[in-house]
């Protein structure tokens, strides 16, 4: 196993004045056996950051070392890295055995540590019962477990998951997700897991990386960012529904942005900000009550209400109070979080 340090990684398309950059100067160190998501919004260059990982992409400043060793001159094969995609690439015609132990018969790995790796993979994942059967027979779930079993039995340094997830339904997502956390657990392989989903990013990072445009927004621990935001697009884009970003609220000073999050404001009978009600969505065992802010001009925010509480109508006036201590401050100009 080995960690993986980025050191001011920058990423061109082309040369000169008409280049295009599209990664900006990443730093970041991930740790020996550390699982790290990188999430962001498509277009923000998370794929791109991981394929320089794995060297499809070629880096045009900065390092990438993985271990000891600077990989930017190394090519893939050399660089100890297993690499999952979205799509499974199984072979149609091989069974379940000789997709998961093709790349060591290419080595020429000795036919009884192939069984032994392919054997001992399949245990993990679940696929000892499906070895003999053909792509073609397995579910999509299981599908993306070989894809997961032929990365495993090489034994390397670093995992790579490109939104392995992607093609599965809700369900199975939900499924497989648990899967690679209790791999993860089981083998201790530093990982890195690339989403634009942020259920997924939340569930499965022990840190992540949130990119925007081609820039790290932040680095840190899925309590970190959802709780301490480092910037105004990691409010808006970590939470479902996102934080509020407010600018009109009474004793706000000019050019701060207040951030409260749904669940941190509180119905009360009297005192606080008025909400008028625009539509409510029930999920269950809460719901959440959309409005605007002080009346039908104002601006949008949302609330989250448990079960319990009573249900507003559309265009009822609402008093609600923040949290003190889940109030956050942005710059309104930068977008950057103001420490209190």
């Amino acid at each position: 196993m080995a960690n993986i340090e980025f050191n001011n990684v920058i990423k061109r398309y082309g040369s000169g004045p008409k280049a295009n950059q599209v990664i900006h100067g990443v730093t970041a160190d991930i740790a020996d056996g550390e699982f790290v998501v990188i999430v962001g919004p498509s277009g923000c260059g998370k794929s791109t950051l991981l394929r320089m990982v794995a060297g499809l992409e070629e880096i045009s400043e900065g390092t990438i070392s993985i271990g000891t060793r600077v990989v930017n001159r190394l090519e893939p094969a050399e660089r100890d890295i297993a690499m999952v995609f979205q799509n499974y690439a199984l072979y149609p015609h091989m069974s379940v055995f000789d997709n998961m132990a093709y790349g060591l018969k290419i080595k020429k790995v000795p036919a009884p540590e192939i069984k032994a790796r392919v054997d001992k993979a399949a245990a993990i994942l679940e696929l000892s019962g499906l070895l003999a059967r053909k792509p073609r027979e397995l579910s999509g779930g299981q599908r993306q477990r070989v894809a997961m079993g032929r990365a495993i039995v090489r034994q390397p340094q670093v995992f790579l998951f490109d939104e392995p997830l992607s093609n599965l339904d809700a369900k199975l997502r939900a499924q497989t997700r648990l899967e690679i956390e209790k791999l993860h657990r089981e083998l201790g392989i530093t990982s890195l897991f690339v989403t634009h989903d942020q259920v997924e990013a939340m569930t499965l990072a022990q840190r992540m990386i949130v990119m925007n445009a081609g820039r790290m927004e932040q680095f840190g621990t899925p309590e970190e960012v959802y709780h301490r935001p480092a910037s105004t697009f990691v409010a808006g884009f970590i939470g479902a529904p996102p934080m509020n970003l407010l600018s009109g609220v009474p004793g706000v000073r000019d050019g701060v942005l207040l951030g409260i999050r749904p669940e941190h404001l509180r119905v009360v009978a009297s005192g606080g900000w008025e909400l008028q009600v625009d539509t409510v969505e029930m999920l269950g065992a809460e719901r959440l009550v959309h409005g605007h802010l002080g009346g039908p001009e104002g601006e949008r925010m949302i609330v989250r209400m448990n079960e319990t509480e009573e249900r507003p109508l559309p265009g009822q006036t609402l008093r609600v109070l923040p949290l003190e201590d889940r109030i956050h401050g942005f710059d309104a100009t930068t977008g950057l979080r103001i420490e209190a």
